[in-house]
């Protein structure tokens, strides 16, 4: 019953997902005044398109065209776990390829001690490759 539940809406739940995370870094740039740094743009510039791409998927019920989300969610976790792993691992920390402008290492959020931005991100890119697995299972 769960397993049909996702693969006839996963397509949703991950489109729900990239939409409040696209509202949440604009949430913290726009209304809060965090400066984005390098690696949070990469990460918006792989999230931004997924609210328009499962957007139009989920509306047009078009698995295949969902199949697409799944390489910018890749990229997008990878950038966003290095930006974590970045600020949490001081020997990662120095190669960050933030020099000019904000610090990819600020922690403008840090609650409970370890969520931060990039997790947040991370976090994000990781329930929408898991909605989209999911939705694929029943795709052959």
């Amino acid at each position: 019953m769960i397993k049909k539940t996702f693969q006839n809406y996963g397509i949703l739940m991950a489109w729900f997902v990239s939409i409040v995370a696209t509202c949440g870094s604009l949430y913290f740039s726009e209304i809060l005044h965090y400066e984005p740094c390098k690696l949070c743009w990469l990460q918006r510039i792989c999230m931004y398109p997924l609210t328009v791409i499962l957007g139009y998927a989920s509306l047009t019920e078009d698995r295949k065209y969902a199949r697409s989300a799944f390489f910018l969610s890749f990229i997008g976790l990878g950038i966003a776990l290095y930006h974590y792993l970045g600020q949490k691992l001081a020997s990662l920390g120095k190669i960050l390829p933030c020099n000019v402008g904000v610090s990819c290492k600020t922690d403008y959020t840090n609650w409970f001690g370890f969520i931060t931005i990039p997790l947040m991100a991370l976090t994000a890119f990781t329930l929408i490759l898991s909605f989209l697995w999911m939705t694929n299972k029943k795709v052959s």
